[in-house]
């Protein structure tokens, strides 16, 4: 069984949210992620990455995409939707995960 998924962006962080202070980066501010607040990607059964999606947020998501593309569920914090953060400690994202 496969199901189409939904994936958004909820919430994004900058560093200064997250330090306090800018995080430099070969001399420059590091820039928050590129994704936008509300952005919505759909997956389908190939469970491709869609184009623009970070590389890095959809190998952190990947494990919970397949879950509920095989039909599993969390249930948390309802049946068919879970939020995720991606791995990134420096710009972290929020992603909210849901079955359609």
């Amino acid at each position: 069984m496969t199901t189409k998924l939904r994936v958004t962006v909820i919430r994004k962080f900058s560093p200064e949210e997250i330090f306090g202070h800018e995080i430099m980066r070969d001399g420059k501010p590091l820039q928050p992620c590129g994704h936008k607040e509300g952005e919505e990607f759909i997956v389908d059964h190939h469970l491709d990455r869609p184009k623009d999606f970070c590389g890095q947020a959809w190998q952190d998501l990947y494990t919970t995409l397949m879950i509920y593309h095989f039909g599993g569920d969390y249930n948390y914090p309802e049946p068919g939707v879970t939020y995720q953060p991606c791995g990134d400690g420096m710009r972290t994202v929020i992603f909210k995960i849901e079955k359609i």
